[in-house]
């Protein structure tokens, strides 16, 4: 079994507190369908800065900033992205990267 994370790219925020309700539990219902595979719900990201090689800073993360990140364990990256693909981030307009952890 291997380790996969979830970058989560962009997605809208809710403007009603009935739509944050209803975006929080669809989160929930699916980091609980995800069950035993689910190592680390995560957490969203705020600001961002990017550090180049020269050392030199810009504000936030590049043309499709993370937004957040989930931690699964999967028996392969098809199997990884297929648990992915039930993500509520997808419904509010933002993308998925799913990219193997690689022990080290």
């Amino acid at each position: 079994m291997a380790k996969y994370v979830l970058v989560f790219h962009g997605g809208s925020m809710p403007e009603t507190e009935e739509e944050s309700a209803a975006v929080m539990a669809a989160w929930g219902v699916w980091m609980e369908g995800l069950g035993s595979a689910l190592t680390d719900p995560g957490n969203p990201f705020g600001r961002a800065v990017t550090i180049s090689s020269d050392g030199s800073t810009t504000e936030g993360g590049g043309a499709n900033p993370a937004s957040g990140y989930t931690v699964i364990d999967a028996d392969s990256l098809d199997a990884a992205v297929t648990l992915a693909k039930g993500c509520p981030i997808l419904v509010g307009g933002g993308s998925i990267e799913v990219t193997e952890a690689l022990d080290m």
